[in-house]
């Protein structure tokens, strides 16, 4: 008879990017300006969630930078097309000269939204969700 405590356990892994997400990501082209002190850029997003955003740079801003985001869009809901957030930036992948990155930018998680704006980043979200499940649809077509 074998004793269960015998066997080998498989060591745990940690969940893929992924799998740890909470929510769900959809892919945009939504322009944003965002701030750092004296430093003022633009660019677009590359992917947005109900919490976050991913910002296609080559040059992104170190771990912990605290950025004011402007969001222009005509999938703001509303009379506005300009949303103005706080963020941080909580992860990089820096551009590479050697070439070995396709996807440089920084992940940057939405700070302090007050009930009102929100909202208005829970609408966007699902505005771009029913876009790219409009544009999955016509591709199986």
């Amino acid at each position: 008879m074998t004793n269960k405590s015998d066997k080998p356990h498989p060591e745990p892994r940690e969940p893929s990017g992924s799998d740890r997400r909470e929510h769900q990501r959809f892919e945009t082209s939504i322009s944003v300006d965002y701030a750092s002190g004296e430093t003022f850029l633009f660019a677009y997003l590359q992917n947005i969630s109900e919490m976050g955003i991913f910002i296609r740079t080559d040059r992104p801003q170190a771990v912990g930078t605290r950025l004011r985001l402007r969001f222009q869009s005509d999938k703001l809901p509303g009379d506005s097309n300009t949303l103005v957030l706080e963020g941080e930036v909580t992860w990089v992948n820096p551009w590479r000269e050697s070439g070995d990155n396709l996807n440089p930018g920084m992940g940057v998680r939405f700070m302090e939204l007050t009930a009102d704006t929100r909202e208005q980043v829970v609408s966007l979200v699902r505005t771009v969700a029913y876009l790219h499940h409009d544009d999955d649809a016509e591709t199986q077509a």
